[in-house]
């Protein structure tokens, strides 16, 4: 089952890299967690931001395969449990899904990429350093087959 987190955002801090890559790595097969970062327009002033948004939009849509079940990182999703988090992962494994996660820039998601979501996930209602919430994600994923797999990490 593939999981891809694609993210607007590039150079990173090398400790984000390595949170990230870190909890990618404990996934056991068939589980896979890809990350696809993409670059952020140019913000300044006078940018149009819109269209900045539109574009990254446009960028994020591409690297998804039409088969892929979308979810939205945003504010104003469903907040999961851990547990209701395994229930999904059960599901997309045992259905064989693969799933895309998206991670807006800074003023969030397209427009676009919401109405393509066939679900929108909020990790919390503060807003948080999107660099954590891939290092959150990649922990909340391992976290979730740990509770499947009847491994000790969740206690």
């Amino acid at each position: 089952m593939n999981l891809q987190l694609i993210a607007v955002g590039k150079s990173m801090p090398s400790w984000v890299m390595a949170g990230f890559e870190e909890y990618a790595k404990r996934l056991p097969h068939p589980f896979t967690l890809q990350l696809i970062e993409l670059p952020a327009g140019k913000r300044g002033k006078g940018a149009n931001i819109e269209q900045l948004t539109a574009k990254e939009g446009e960028l994020a849509l591409s690297h998804i395969p039409p088969h892929h079940h979308v979810i939205a990182l945003t504010v104003d999703g469903k907040p999961w449990s851990t547990e209701q988090l395994a229930e999904q992962l059960a599901d997309w494994r045992d259905n064989s899904i693969d799933v895309s996660l998206l991670i807006g820039g800074p003023e969030g998601l397209a427009p676009a990429c919401l109405a393509r979501a066939n679900q929108r996930w909020s990790l919390s209602a503060l807003t948080l350093p999107h660099p954590l919430v891939r290092i959150v994600v990649a922990e909340q994923l391992y976290r979730a087959w740990s509770i499947l797999a009847g491994h000790p990490y969740h206690r």
